[in-house]
């Protein structure tokens, strides 16, 4: 029977407040947060940190496929799936596929998973979804979006069981984006939430729960997405449910907010974190439609060592200063930082070579003396043995801060640029970029671990490698 394994989750370091949006533009509600995407982060950079906290502890090898779903993939023609993949350093028989363009890509990614399982023709698949969504300057949806990334780990037995599914197809154009557009679109939001969202909510939830014979009051977890938490309150009165009672999960809109194909799931991934044996939970999404699941929990979902979960990354958070940090990083304006050189476009050949090491972060040992070097190379460091090197990731270790420098003149979107000399385990060295840190903070022997991120993406080429961060 088709169940959930294993869950993990990512919300990026940064908050901004909403009172800050408010300030810059005077018009909003200043209630709550949203978490913001670092400069180097992305809709792939979080899928990776995602897809870590879900496998932590578990064999990488099992994993027979990955689905990624994100509305905000970095490419129109290159799969994201690929570059996760190496990142999180699975197999190369791994199927891997990108599912996009709607808010429901995320469940649909789940339904797909759920089908293969059943018919036995994989027994773990990783799905992850994520976004990093753009609204407008000074619009409503700039104030509810947030960033983040959500995965589970669908296999062949698990503690949270799959039990059934229903779907709801509607065509309505309510949210959208072109190619050619950097900002998501809303018509006028009466007609998007009256007859869009609440109304597909309901029809595909009366239709559901008269197919089970069954009532919504009838589930110990309820994971509904919204659009907003006000929206939140009405589908709740109109499917007669309290929203603020232990079987409606908390949304996050306050502290997150709308993270897009990742914010129903990440609303389960959180009921599933607090849900106990026996529990009956019910997951709902919309967009152009609804998916509607139900899971029964047969045992309750211990977290591993080192996984952080849900609630991990919402305690781990840094403010942004004001509303024109979130301008830079978002990239907004062009803003003057550093001394400007000429981009610099990476070599698709180097990287073609170099790619385990790039992206999955192996180090090499050689065969011939035991000894651990990094980066890896075909001749050994120590004995000079050729061609004797077996490879290994070092990106789930964590290391000691052994010597940095803070570099002011060189361009960042948030300098000062800081690199790093990381002493890891097997005496080896990482050297680096150091992110998601107050540049203050920074002192000798401070322990730090490995992050995913986006190195560059001069003229239209995006590079990715690992940066070291304090511990989260």
């Amino acid at each position: 029977m088709p169940a959930i394994k294993s869950t993990g989750a990512y919300v990026p370091y940064y908050r901004l407040k909403r009172e800050e949006i408010v300030r810059a533009w005077g018009s909003g509600s200043p209630k709550g947060e949203r978490a913001v995407a670092n400069f180097d982060e992305d809709s792939i950079t979080m899928a990776v940190e995602a897809g870590r906290d879900c496998l932590k502890g578990l064999d990488r090898d099992i994993i027979d496929g990955l689905y990624f779903a994100s509305s905000s993939a970095p490419f129109l023609e290159k799969q994201s799936a690929s570059i996760i993949a190496a990142g999180l350093d699975l197999k190369k028989e791994a199927f891997t596929v990108d599912i996009t363009d709607s808010m429901r890509a995320g469940t649909n990614a789940l339904k797909l998973a759920i089908d293969a399982i059943d018919a036995g023709t994989a027994k773990n698949i990783l799905v992850i979804a994520s976004d990093c969504r753009l609204g407008k300057p000074g619009s409503g949806l700039e104030q509810e979006f947030g960033d983040g990334a959500v995965s589970l780990l669908i296999s062949n037995e698990g503690d949270i069981e799959f039990e059934s599914f229903y779907t709801h197809t509607s065509e309505i154009y309510d949210q959208w984006r072109t190619h050619e557009q950097d900002f998501v679109n809303m018509w006028e939001d009466r007609f998007v939430y009256t007859q869009g969202y609440l109304d597909k909510i309901k029809d595909t939830t009366d239709a559901f729960m008269k197919k089970m014979n069954s009532s919504i009051q009838d589930f110990d977890k309820i994971s509904m997405y919204a659009p907003g938490s006000r929206r939140h309150i009405e589908a709740c009165r109109m499917l007669k449910l309290d929203p603020k009672s232990d079987n409606v999960q908390d949304t996050m809109l306050d502290v997150v907010g709308n993270t897009g194909t990742a914010s129903a799931l990440l609303v389960f991934v959180a009921s599933i974190e607090d849900a106990k044996a026996g529990d009956r939970l019910l997951l709902m999404n919309y967009g152009d439609g609804c998916d509607l699941f139900i899971f029964k929990v047969k045992n309750k979902l211990v977290l591993r060592d080192r996984q952080k979960g849900v609630v991990g990354y919402l305690k781990s958070k840094s403010y942004l200063k004001n509303y024109e940090k979130y301008i830079q990083f978002r990239r907004l304006m062009d803003v003057q930082t550093g001394r400007k050189r000429p981009p610099m476009v990476s070599s698709a050949v180097a990287l073609n070579r170099g790619r385990a090491m790039i992206y999955s972060l192996h180090a090499g040992e050689c065969a011939n003396c035991g000894r651990a070097f990094f980066p890896p190379q075909r001749i050994c460091n120590y004995c000079r043995a050729k061609d004797q090197v077996k490879e290994f990731s070092i990106s789930d270790q964590r290391g000691t801060l052994f010597s940095f420098c803070k570099d002011l003149v060189a361009e960042s979107i948030d300098p000062p640029v800081v690199v790093c000399i990381v002493n890891l385990e097997g005496n080896l060295r990482f050297v680096g970029g150091m992110t998601d840190r107050n540049s203050d903070n920074i002192e000798m022997d401070m322990p730090v671990e490995f992050t995913f991120r986006k190195i560059s993406d001069a003229g239209g080429y995006y590079n990715y490698f690992w940066k070291c961060r304090p511990i989260r």
